[in-house]
């Protein structure tokens, strides 16, 4: 049946809610315990290198004082030759040191978005089953794309140049102070004013850009089902349908991408005027004190300098605030996916489970998905150690969820599942996932060789175990008429295979891993006739001696099977062999007479009379 979602949606992490507007300093500080303390060293070599060019470039606005004082006025030819070399040795002490903390930092963040990116990815391999449904595969990937690129940015440019800018703009303002100190204080009057704006755009930045994030998502979200989708977007003639709604999300993150650029544009300005303000402030009340000879002019274009070299850095903060408030948007999403639980974990005390002859036992479970009504209600049925079970009824009656709920996709509301006598969640999930073989469907395989998806049964497996498992799924013939044999690679979800093709690897994968219980859902509703007769005897001869739960619409298949239940509404309604369920005139004797029934209405019901119901 088909998998339904639970109905709370996506987790509050995926989204961002669960974290959403945490200051500023909260996550600067978990980005410090978790990741850049890691890497403490470069990070402070960095620093000073960030220091020593900060003081190489309120160095060059020193100079300005011997040079004019000195050189032009009192005509010293000694100066004449120290000041040049003096600014030439600050050039190359300034390149040298910005070029190392470059350096550094770009590594620094690198390796923090790698450390990141692999966190979320043990994280996503840790996540039960409902969490992938809760959750689109575009808003993942948007994680590892879009978010990544918005930190990255913060953390190589945003943090890099505010602690650059930072300490360039103290060094300036020493040489300020330095030089005149009542006009020091004249030009400090507008800082605290440029905080203002910075401040307030900073927090309009921070909730634009988490919204931009999250429609990226949706977009990754829209591109990826529609590019999966292609063929039945084209043959049920909706190219004109899914272009609308890509248009409408572009649209939607172009207006939000313009409006994050309006921000950051208004506050260049009022940075510009409060600056230009200042400037001509220091220069009136600056040129009356050099005309009344209190200061020289060297000492005045001094501080003159350090002061438009001061505001340089001031208005690149009110630009990299902006970027900062991006990466943090972006690292409160990261962060909400890293700190979502799984909802399925080993219980504390849990053991590694023990196989006898592998029986599983239903006892009153009931289970729902998220809100949802109930899709199992107190069901209990026995499958026996190595007998095939059979699960048969309407589609949406229950029986993949049954089969999900053995290897704890998702766990039980109520009621247990044991296996010889111990309940699973008191087993530890890789032995328990380790004894079990999954075929459905919905056939997975993966952008690699015939070969490595075969061999994902079982890693490490010999090129002989690997061909013998396909030779007992019926698929050794056709994987050597392949361009490189078992070298192919089967492309993305295996498109260059057929479905019955793909199906066998899924089988043949499946019988490598040779686990004594067997779950399969549908498991050959791929194959034409002649292939489903091969590999029901393979499979057949797989079943011998394990515990076997099979999932068929097709009745034929399961005709042989040790026991069948009727799975009806989340219960188990009729139980039985094929010939007994035949006789009892129930619901399998109906589905078996419409499955095997001719085509018009009068065979129908002839098959129906003869099946007795």
């Amino acid at each position: 049946m088909a998998q339904r979602l639970p109905a709370s949606g996506a987790p509050a992490g995926i989204g961002g809610s669960a974290t959403a507007h945490q200051p500023t300093g909260t996550l600067v500080r978990r980005l410090w315990r978790e990741h850049l303390s890691r890497q403490k060293w470069r990070t402070g070599l960095a620093l000073l290198c960030m220091s020593v060019a900060a003081m190489a470039t309120a160095g060059n606005a020193w100079l300005l004082q011997p040079a004019l004082d000195e050189v032009f006025l009192e005509r010293d030819e000694t100066m004449l030759v120290l000041v040049p070399l003096a600014i030439v040795g600050l050039a190359l002490i300034k390149g040298v040191a910005g070029y190392a903390q470059e350096v550094l930092m770009a590594f620094v963040g690198q390796r923090i978005i790698a450390d990141l990116q692999k966190a979320m990815f043990r994280h996503l391999m840790r996540a039960d089953v409902a969490y992938f449904q809760g959750n689109t595969t575009g808003r993942l990937i948007s994680r590892f794309t879009v978010d990544v690129h918005y930190l990255r940015g913060a953390l190589e440019k945003a943090l890099t140049g505010m602690a650059k800018d930072a300490l360039t703009l103290v060094c300036l303002v020493l040489v300020m102070f330095y030089q005149d100190w009542r006009l020091a204080l004249l030009g400090s009057v507008v800082l605290p004013a440029t905080v203002l704006p910075i401040l307030h755009f900073g927090r309009k930045m921070r909730r634009v850009s988490s919204r931009t994030q999250e429609h990226m998502g949706s977009l990754t979200t829209l591109l990826d089902q529609t590019f999966q989708g292609a063929r039945h977007v084209k043959s049920y003639g909706m190219e004109a349908h899914e272009t609308s709604r890509a248009n409408q999300m572009i649209d939607g993150v172009f207006r939000l991408i313009y409006k994050t650029a309006r921000i950051r544009s208004a506050s260049r300005p009022i940075i510009e005027l409060l600056a230009s303000s200042a400037v001509a402030g220091v220069i009136f009340y600056g040129g009356s004190r050099v005309l009344a000879g209190t200061t020289t002019p060297g000492a005045f274009f001094s501080f003159i300098a350090a002061l438009l070299m001061a505001y340089q850095p001031l208005k690149a903060l009110s630009s990299i605030n902006a970027e900062l408030q991006n990466g943090l948007a972006a690292a409160e999403r990261i962060f909400g996916l890293l700190d979502e639980p799984p909802a399925i974990v080993d219980r504390p005390g849990a053991r590694p489970l023990q196989i006898g002859d592998g029986t599983i036992r239903f006892e009153r479970v009931s289970f729902a998905y998220g809100n949802d009504g109930p899709v199992l209600h107190d069901l209990s049925f026995e499958a026996s150690g190595g007998k095939t079970v059979a699960l048969v009824g309407p589609s949406g009656s229950g029986k993949s969820t049954i089969l999900n709920l053995i290897p704890r996709f998702f766990d039980v509301q109520s009621g247990s599942i044991s296996i010889d006598g111990t309940d699973i969640r008191d087993a530890t999930i890789a032995s328990l996932r380790a004894a079990m073989a999954l075929v459905s469907q919905e056939v997975v395989l993966f952008d690699d060789t015939v070969r490595a998806n075969i061999a994902y049964g079982r890693p490490g497996a010999s090129d002989a175990e690997v061909e013998e498992a396909a030779r007992a799924a019926a698929a050794h013939e056709f994987i050597l008429e392949l361009p490189d044999g078992y070298a192919t690679r089967v492309g993305e979800h295996g498109f260059r295979l057929s479905g019955g093709q793909r199906q066998r690897i899924a089988i043949a994968r499946a019988m490598l891993k040779n686990a004594p219980i067997l779950l399969l859902d549908e498991a050959t509703s791929s194959l034409d006739v002649d292939s489903e007769r091969q590999v029901q005897a393979a499979l057949s001869r797989l079943m011998q001696g394990r515990t076997t739960l099979v999932i068929a619409h097709r009745l034929s298949t399961v005709t042989e099977a040790d026991l069948i239940h009727v799975v009806d509404q989340g219960r188990i309604a009729e139980s039985g062999t094929h010939a007994s369920l035949l006789a009892r005139r129930g619901i399998y004797a109906r589905l078996h007479a419409m499955q095997f029934a001719p085509g018009d209405a009068a065979g129908r019901e002839a098959t129906l009379a003869t099946a007795g119901t």
